[in-house]
């Protein structure tokens, strides 16, 4: 199984998605924002990508083609910026949980139920896939480490992350909800 490993800026156009630039690159996955389809990440043993090696990166759309706006650019940046440089990135919760209640109800009738708003929970939630983004980053970037140490630690919070997947009904952005091991081809 033969990877690519494309650079950071690279432009490159997948099959389904279209056309993108690379923005994020990790021992297993390829982060890479498409016009059409938004941050999306590729395993590295994915072979449909491919390199464009155009520099006006031009793509197909109605009407003949068009080139990445400026707006594209600045949605690509501020994506490495929050991920490099630990910038706080904005997660909406979904409209239909705001000013929503969390109702944990125990097994014994006897027991009281606990509430918790939603937006307090949703805020744990953020911290702690913003934790683990961080702990990434760490790992990819440590000297010390192996490369294959880096590529068990790394499956090992991919497979985090799908353990999260669950909580994404809460998000607003598609783009911002978890993604595990399926969801990375």
């Amino acid at each position: 199984m033969e990877t690519i490993d494309y650079a950071i800026g690279a432009k490159v156009e997948h099959p389904q998605f279209g056309v993108g630039i690379v923005t994020k690159k990790s021992l297993t996955t390829t982060r890479v924002f498409f016009l059409h389809k938004g941050d999306k990440e590729i395993a590295n043993s994915f072979t449909g990508l491919k390199l464009i090696e155009d520099s006006n990166l031009e793509v197909e759309g109605e009407g003949g083609g068009s080139q990445i706006s400026l707006a594209d650019l600045e949605k690509v940046f501020s994506g490495v910026l929050r991920r490099y440089a630990d910038f706080p990135e904005m997660v909406e919760m979904g409209d239909r949980w705001k000013k929503g209640v969390m109702i944990l109800k125990p097994g014994s009738a006897q027991l009281q139920s606990k509430e918790i708003p939603i937006d307090n929970f949703f805020k744990k939630i953020i911290l702690v896939r913003d934790r683990l983004r961080v702990l990434e980053q760490r790992i990819n970037s440590n000297e010390k480490l192996e490369e294959k140490e880096k590529v068990n630690l790394q499956q090992y919070i991919t497979r985090i992350y799908g353990s999260l997947t669950t909580f994404n009904i809460l998000f607003k952005h598609k783009e911002q909800q978890f993604v595990g091991e399926r969801g990375s081809e």
